[in-house]
């Protein structure tokens, strides 16, 4: 158990946090949720005793752990992927490096055995015998092979370290885990196995996390920053949105029918205050008044920016067609033979576990890069836009701000104030839309691009992982936006539920070829769930 109890924060004049006072209980999943800013990764780090409020304190069980993903992905470079993961347990790592150090030691003393003794005692108590296998388990669920486990963190790339640090977090039975973006480079399997492990973890969870799907499956609680508050609502995250919604319409329903009242009340006290038959009565109406409280409705720190995809033209007969496709990059084999027919109305994810296999094809297609082999043809009638997933060679001029930057990609009948009038619907009003592009957050360059895309007019659009750096309102506005384009869109995301919500068609890119499923991604689940190929889940469901 963590309790948090009045803590308040404040950067100058800006509160985050004012008087939150919240437990979080053995046994339950808490799902943190707000929008960018709103101070999520903030909060976690007060409950690890990483940063100290205004105000307040945070207490916990004695003698219980806590245990934090770690975000720097260099904190390590220097140990092993094994040793990094038992580190996570700080109090039986040092009693490991101790009892090795010990017995490296040329000459043993009595009072070394007698500390040896002392020390394999503390490691039973520890379950530090299984330490290895344990760590083990834990880097092959997150797709960290045997080979990797005693090579240092130093010689693994950014994705691999991000999976280690989490098996870290994960290690020897926390009593309480606290999570930040957890699903970061992982894949759709990997992602699955996390929410499992989870499912088991029979202590306190605490999450921040962008995923929806993944907040539904481990929640059984959410704790919504909003308004300088932390309000706890039992269940996962579909039931946070009706049940906050709920709450905000009987909030607004009791602020209209006081301001309702405290009117009628002022017009009976200003037409009868000097009528001396009602006087009284205007009296009464007037302490009635006085002890009226009409609560002004407070902001929603959420912004959700309004993205709507409109093609100039539907699409031809002809949209794609891909044949013999292959690449290799740095010797290593990308796909090989990729032959593929994109349909009118297709929307098509693109899934595997190599992500640079499915960001290779989406550079191709979009005349990045060169095929080795083979050769793809778009239709006469296609105009494509593209969303990288690397997006920094679109913001090298510093001397752009957002109006100039966007500006590049209008139409040049339209004038600034259609531009800022745009970056307004993209949460840049005002000052934001004078920003110099060179300061940009993640989320704001995805905005940017995604404004790009808008004002393209394309009828097919191409997404490499859109999500990613978004907030919960951002990625919900897209994946309303991608539902409702008329068009065809080929797309890879790490999202469940955007996935299966968007795509019509699958695409998986796997080492022995392509597999192409035209059904959406939980059927397509389902079928390598039951280990069935794509022709028997086609005889079966024509059977059927």
């Amino acid at each position: 158990m963590i309790t948090a109890s009045n803590i308040a924060l404040s950067y100058g004049k800006r509160v985050i946090f004012q008087d939150v006072n919240i437990k979080f209980t053995p046994g339950n999943c808490y799902g943190l949720i707000g929008a960018n800013g709103a101070g999520k990764s903030t909060f976690l780090k007060i409950l690890a005793g990483q940063l100290d409020p205004d105000k307040g304190e945070v207490s916990k069980g004695p003698g219980q752990r806590i245990a934090v993903l770690s975000q720097d992905q260099f904190a390590f470079d220097e140990f092993t992927v094994m040793n990094t993961v038992i580190m996570g347990h700080k109090k039986l790592y040092k009693v490991m490096a101790e009892r090795e150090a010990l017995y490296a030691k040329t000459e043993f003393t009595e009072e070394d055995g007698i500390r040896s003794g002392e020390l394999e005692a503390k490691l039973g108590e520890m379950n530090g015998y299984e330490a290895e296998s344990e760590a083990a388990v834990l880097l092959s669920g997150l797709g960290i092979t045997e080979e990797m486990c005693q090579k240092t963190m130093k010689e693994l790339e950014s994705g691999e370290k991000v999976r280690v640090l989490l098996a870290q977090a994960l290690f020897g039975n926390p009593d309480i885990l606290l999570l930040d973006e957890p699903t970061n480079h992982l894949d759709l399997n990997t992602i699955t196995w996390l929410e499992n492990f989870l499912d088991r973890f029979q202590n306190t969870v605490i999450i921040v996390s962008h995923d929806r799907h993944f907040l539904n499956q481990v929640c059984t609680h959410m704790a919504d920053i909003d308004y300088g508050k932390i309000r706890v609502y039992v269940g996962n995250y579909d039931f946070w949105q009706q049940a906050s919604q709920l709450h905000f319409h009987q909030k607004e329903t009791e602020s209209k029918k006081a301001k309702a009242k405290a009117e009628e009340l002022k017009k009976f006290i200003q037409r009868f205050s000097s009528n001396a038959s009602k006087a009284k009565q205007a009296t009464s109406r007037k302490k009635l008044l006085d002890k009226l409280t009409i609560e002004d409705m407070p902001v929603s720190s959420r912004k959700y920016p309004y993205i709507t995809f409109m093609p100039e033209r539907p699409c031809g007969d002809v949209i794609l067609e891909i044949k013999g496709l292959s690449k290799e990059i740095d010797g290593v084999s990308m796909f090989d033979d990729l032959t593929l027919t994109v349909n009118k109305g297709d929307k098509i994810a693109f899934v595997g576990t190599n992500s640079l296999a499915k960001t290779t094809l989406f550079q191709i297609l979009a005349g990045e890069l060169e095929p080795d082999k083979g050769s793809f043809r778009w239709g006469v009638t296609i105009k494509s836009a593209y969303f990288p997933k690397e997006n920094n060679s679109y913001f090298n001029d510093e001397d752009l701000d957002l109006i100039g930057w966007l500006r590049q990609y209008a139409p040049p009948k339209e004038d600034e104030s259609f531009v800022r009038g745009f970056l307004g619907k993209m949460l840049f009003s005002g000052e934001e839309a004078m920003k110099n592009t060179s300061v940009l957050s993640g989320g704001e360059r995805v905005r940017c691009m995604l404004s790009r895309m808008m004002l393209s007019g394309a009828n097919t659009l191409i997404l490499d992982e859109p999500n990613n750096h978004l907030d919960l309102e951002s990625i919900t506005s897209l994946n309303n936006a991608l539902m409702e384009y008329s068009e065809v869109v080929l797309f890879a995301s790490h999202d469940h539920q955007f996935v299966s919500t968007v795509a019509n068609r699958i695409v998986e890119i796997t080492p022995e070829g392509a597999i192409d499923a035209m059904m959406d991604f939980d059927e397509y689940l389902a079928m390598k769930e039951n280990d069935l190929s794509v022709e028997n889940h086609f005889l079966e469901r024509q059977a059927a």
